[in-house]
C-alpha cells in the first residue's frame, strides 16, 4: 500500500470514527446539555454578572478601597455559587466528565493498538 493510500485509508478511518462519535449516547447527551446552557438566559445574565464582579473587585483593588472590594468579592461568591450549582451545569459537568472519559478510553485504545502494530511491524 503506497503512502498516499494509507493516508486516504486513515483519513476514511477517522471519519468513521467521528461519525460513531455523533452517534453515540453519550456524547448527544453531552451536546443536548451544552446546547441548553449556551441558550439559558439566566446563565447568560449570571455570567455577565460575574463578569462585572471581577471588573469591579480589579477597580476597587486598584483604587485602594477594601471595604467596597471585600463586598464585591462577597457578592462574587455568592454569584459563582448560584452559577456552580444551577442544576443545568451541575448536569453539564457531568455529561462533560462522561463525554471525557469516554473519549480518554477511546484514545488510550488507539494508542494500545498503534502500539501493538509498530511493535509487531519492528519485530518482522
Amino acid at each position: 500500500m503506497t503512502y498516499l493510500e494509507e493516508e486516504q485509508q486513515i483519513q476514511q478511518t477517522l471519519e468513521q470514527i467521528k461519525q460513531l462519535l455523533q452517534e453515540n449516547e453519550t456524547i448527544r447527551r453531552f451536546k443536548q446539555i451544552q446546547a441548553k446552557v449556551n441558550q439559558h438566559q439566566g446563565l447568560k445574565d449570571l455570567e455577565e454578572e460575574i463578569k462585572n464582579l471581577q471588573k469591579q473587585v480589579v477597580q476597587f483593588e486598584h483604587y485602594g478601597k477594601e471595604k467596597a472590594k471585600q463586598e464585591a468579592l462577597k457578592r462574587l461568591d455568592e454569584a459563582n455559587e448560584r452559577y456552580k450549582n444551577h442544576p443545568l451545569v451541575v448536569s453539564y459537568r457531568e455529561k462533560l466528565i462522561e463525554a471525557d472519559d469516554l473519549l480518554q478510553y477511546l484514545t488510550n485504545k488507539i494508542q494500545y493498538q498503534v502500539n501493538q502494530q509498530l511493535e509487531q511491524e519492528g519485530k518482522q
